[in-house]
């Protein structure tokens, strides 16, 4: 077929898993449709006007005929419905210990952190190969859709609500990323690559920082900004007039005024600082002031929410990072400690950084590309 396969190579687990079920169905679909067109051709043709055929004792039923027709393909469906609710489970079901990186989708670009290292990158992900990866994901804005071909994953990115995927690498190289959504005037060009990597060569990666030279991890990062929002005034170790504590949270089952529960995962974390009077803890009143979420002043950013959310889960835990370099700071001012007051986006969905990005110089009609990165002058 030359440069036109008729589907992208097989890079992950799920593209072995899920590509015999695909062909099996479609092979299905084309016998069953193809007896079905030969058999109101042959009848067309058989009992057309002006023929010989037979019409004086027309059969009006045919029991076998039925049952056959309505048995043996409920059978199929059943061993096709099996295979398809066992691999979607599956696929739906991530291992315990997948490297979680976390995906925020915006108009028009992808952000993507590492969680254990820190390294951010912008429309690029970069995996290493024969390792589960789980990503977490939210937009910023409107409904997106993160697609991978190679790797046969496909699923929403929806505002307001974390949702999960994840995959395993099977194969080196370079695959193309796309929001299979539309998501406005631009959304042709929210792409990117994913960079599927031997593990030592994604360990030096990461190791050199990424695209970032000074990597933060997502914890280190939400603790920056807990800091910053100073988000310790009211909720300390212990419980107190001001608010509730937040250590040793996350998996806990909290009681409302209303006299209902819920368990303390990242949606009710994220809920509780976007929307703080949606379940007031029992024994409190509704004190807190909400946050928005965008890039404006005084708002939290989903990215910020991410980091947050991450270092909240850590409080009162062995892994609860010790930085109190940051503090002081009024409530209301997200941190932003990787983007300088003096960097201009200059193209839409941009982001800026304090060092040139190779990227940034990809021109469309004179001008940086939708989603490129821009470089600090």
């Amino acid at each position: 077929m030359g440069n036109f396969p008729l589907a992208p190579p097989q890079a992950s687990e799920f593209a072995h898993q899920i590509d015999p079920l695909f062909y099996a169905l479609t092979a299905v679909c084309v016998f069953f449709g193809g007896i079905t067109f030969l058999v109101v051709i042959y009848f067309s043709l058989r009992y057309k006007r002006g023929t010989k055929a037979d019409r004086s004792n027309p059969k009006h039923e045919h029991l076998p005929l039925e049952i056959s027709w309505s048995i043996f393909p409920l059978i199929l469906a059943l061993v096709f419905f099996w295979f398809g609710a066992k691999q979607f489970i599956y696929a739906k079901t991530p291992p315990k210990d997948a490297m979680e990186i976390y995906v925020v989708g915006k108009q028009w670009m992808w952000h993507i952190q590492h969680a254990e290292s820190g390294v951010r990158e912008n429309n690029t992900l970069h995996v290493p190969i024969g390792r589960p990866v789980k990503l977490t994901m939210i937009s910023q804005d409107v409904l997106h859709a993160f697609y991978i071909p190679e790797f046969r994953i496909q699923y929403h990115v929806v505002p307001g609500r974390y949702t999960q995927s994840w995959f395993t690498a099977t194969k080196p190289g370079t695959y193309h990323l796309f929001c299979a959504m539309y998501c406005g005037t631009q959304h042709s060009e929210m792409g990117g690559y994913v960079y599927a990597m031997k593990p030592d060569d994604y360990a030096q990666w990461i190791k050199n920082g990424g695209n970032d030279p000074q990597p933060q991890t997502l914890v280190e990062r939400g603790g920056s900004i807990y800091t910053k929002m100073a988000c310790e005034g009211c909720h300390t170790e212990k419980d107190t007039i001001h608010g509730p504590s937040l250590y040793s949270l996350y998996g806990k089952t909290r009681r409302f005024t209303d006299g209902t529960t819920a368990v303390a995962d990242d949606a009710y974390i994220r809920e509780s600082i976007y929307k703080p009077d949606a379940k007031i803890v029992a024994g409190y009143i509704d004190t807190m002031s909400p946050y928005v979420s965008g890039t404006q002043p005084g708002a939290i950013s989903e990215e910020d929410m991410l980091a947050l959310v991450a270092y909240i889960k850590t409080l009162g835990t062995t892994n609860m990072p010790l930085d109190k370099s940051l503090s002081g700071t009024q409530r209301g001012v997200t941190p932003n400690s990787k983007v300088p007051g003096s960097a201009r986006v200059t193209a839409v969905g941009a982001l800026g950084f304090e060092k040139d990005n190779p990227e940034a110089n990809r021109l469309r009609n004179g001008k940086p590309a939708v989603g490129a990165l821009g470089s600090e002058n």
